[in-house]
């Protein structure tokens, strides 16, 4: 009788093959995946902003201040925008980075 090969050999095969077929740019980029990581840092962006404006327009109209403190909460929510989108990018370089490791660490062990 013939042995099947074992489960991870399988495994592996399958891998390496989703791999090579990955929609991917000319910088080994995933396009699909650049896209959301795109739209992410657009998200933290905005959310900043509008979340600055809604606060000073809120508190312009209860204290009467029309309209300095929106100036102001507007550019403290672009401020904090901007914060969380310089903070998202190091955290997506970082999981890039671990993953580039990762893959270089599976093609050494394979050759």
């Amino acid at each position: 009788m013939d042995k099947e090969p074992p489960l991870d050999s399988l495994k592996a095969r399958v891998e390496k093959a989703r791999r090579a077929n990955e929609p991917k740019s000319e910088s080994g980029i995933n396009e699909s995946h650049a896209y959301g990581m795109a739209m992410r840092l657009v998200a933290e962006l905005v959310s900043g902003l509008i979340v600055g404006l809604i606060i000073g327009y809120f508190l312009d109209k209860t204290l009467g201040t029309k309209p300095w403190l929106m100036i102001v909460f507007i550019f403290l929510g672009l401020g904090a925008g901007i914060f969380n989108v310089l903070r998202a990018s190091k955290q997506m370089e970082q999981s890039a980075a671990r993953k580039r490791e990762e893959a270089d660490k599976a093609k050494s062990n394979e050759g």
